[in-house]
């Protein structure tokens, strides 16, 4: 075999993965990265990316029908072009990946397309036939789609399934109310299908406000979404007439097409953790401090292979400080946000940043209190829909700290942006107050909620 020595090692090359070799290698260490798959991992190839490019394109059909009540002649239902659009988001991507290796190929990192497993040696790394020697060695692996164990289970897709559909199903049924399942039905619902969406729990996105994600329901409801609460699917079957989903309680449905948006695994096993003495958790995460350490000196770990939140720009951020630790000598770095912003890409978007009123109660008690704005977007005001945007800013009473911010309703994945760095900064209800509002827009009922 073959062997190299480098400063850094990284299995994987994600979000999280690129981030630490391109910080690494600008402070002149040499770094190997090690990727079987495409550059850009989940995110860029079967996530964020081509999802942000079908939402779009999915709000561009909503926003024509309502162009039409406005005036605009439009004498036939204008028609989506599938392989039209698939090419777009595809040359897009394309692009992200010229623009990753002529970086990485620019600051010297050695990138092989190769699966990489840890020994028992300390950071040795193995690479089809070559040994890779490493400082440091950082496990950037990613996660994947689950597929729940019942019956049928395999006539049914995954998220990443859906990135290869050329058209969208008439009837499509998707299992689960978190992040992903409510994207897929927002886009598939706007581009043509019939959604059901089966969720298991009382309500959609468990984690978030409940008045905001009760809002994001009904809003669902009027776009023409079937959604179904409690319904926990026990089995798949092939019929005549489709795919057909069943509970305890007897058959909910068929249908043409069903995804399962049940939830992600790490991609921690086959890649040397047990030789190499790395400790994971129950579920198979990657344990790992403040720091990014895990169990053994010298290698570390970030993004959705760890226990830590499941969103590439907490992955980037992490990696960055991780490299500005080990290579520019800056022993204070470390992730450390108070609070993480984070976008529904739902239709309407939804975005959040720190507690819910129900945690901030739970925490602080009858000190908090709630501004809130309920409103018709001028837009679909003047189309006369009656959707309505919810904002609420979450705070307390005693110092007007401002707690949580949740949007729910046009331009709100925008509008959280500039919000989260005066809520990182120790923002104020009075700070609210003193900010003059750009009217007319959505963004202005931040600062005007009561």
């Amino acid at each position: 075999m073959n062997t190299n020595d480098f400063d850094l090692i990284v299995l994987g090359g994600g979000s999280g993965g690129l981030a630490a070799a391109i910080r690494a290698a600008r402070y002149g260490a040499q770094v190997a990265m090690l990727e079987p798959g495409l550059l850009g991992g989940t995110c860029v190839n079967i996530g964020c990316v081509p999802k942000k490019a079908m939402w779009l394109a999915a709000d561009l059909a909503e926003k024509i029908a309502i162009a039409r009540q406005l005036g605009f002649d439009l004498h036939a239902q204008p028609a989506l072009d599938w392989s039209r659009l698939l090419g777009a988001r595809t040359a897009y991507i394309e692009r992200i990946h010229v623009g990753y290796g002529n970086r990485l190929s620019e600051l010297g990192v050695t990138v092989i397309p190769a699966f990489g497993k840890l020994t028992g040696n300390t950071g040795e790394v193995i690479a089809g036939d070559t040994i890779l020697h490493g400082r440091h060695v950082l496990i950037a692996t990613g996660s994947r789609p689950l597929r729940p164990d019942i019956p049928g289970a395999a006539l049914g897709g995954v998220s990443d399934d859906f990135f290869g559909w050329q058209q969208a199903p008439g009837r499509v049924a998707i299992v689960g109310g978190g992040y992903i399942g409510v994207e897929l039905a927002g886009v598939l619902q706007a581009l043509g299908s019939q959604v059901t969406l089966l969720v298991r729990q009382p309500r959609l996105l468990a984690n978030f406000d409940a008045d905001i994600s009760t809002r994001l329901a009904e809003v669902m409801r009027q776009h023409g979404i079937d959604l179904r609460f409690e319904t926990a699917v026990a089995g798949l079957e092939k019929v005549a007439d489709g795919i057909q989903a069943r509970t305890e309680a007897g058959v909910v449905g068929c249908f043409d097409a069903l995804l399962f948006a049940t939830g992600r695994e790490p991609n921690s096993r086959g890649i040397g953790l047990e030789a190499a003495g790395v400790v994971c958790n129950g579920r198979g995460q990657i344990e790992v401090d403040a720091w990014q350490n895990t169990s053994v000196f010298g290698v570390y770990a970030v993004g959705d292979v760890t226990p830590q939140p499941a969103l590439t720009p907490h992955a980037v951020a992490a990696s960055r400080r991780l490299m500005d630790r080990l290579f520019a000598d800056d022993k204070n770095a470390r992730v450390d946000f108070a609070a993480i912003p984070t976008v529904v890409f739902s239709h309407p978007p939804m975005a959040a940043m720190g507690l819910s009123e129900a945690e901030a109660r739970n925490t602080y008690g009858d000190d908090v209190a709630v501004a809130r704005s309920e409103f018709r977007p001028m837009l679909g005001a003047l189309a006369d829909k009656p959707e309505k945007s919810l904002f609420k800013v979450i705070y307390r009473r005693s110092d007007e700290r401002v707690l949580g911010i949740h949007l729910l309703g046009e331009g709100s994945d925008e509008i959280l942006q500039g919000f989260a760095v005066a809520m990182q900064m120790g923002m104020r209800l009075a700070d609210l107050r003193a900010t003059l509002a750009i009217h007319p827009t959505s963004a202005e009922e931040v600062v005007l909620a009561q």
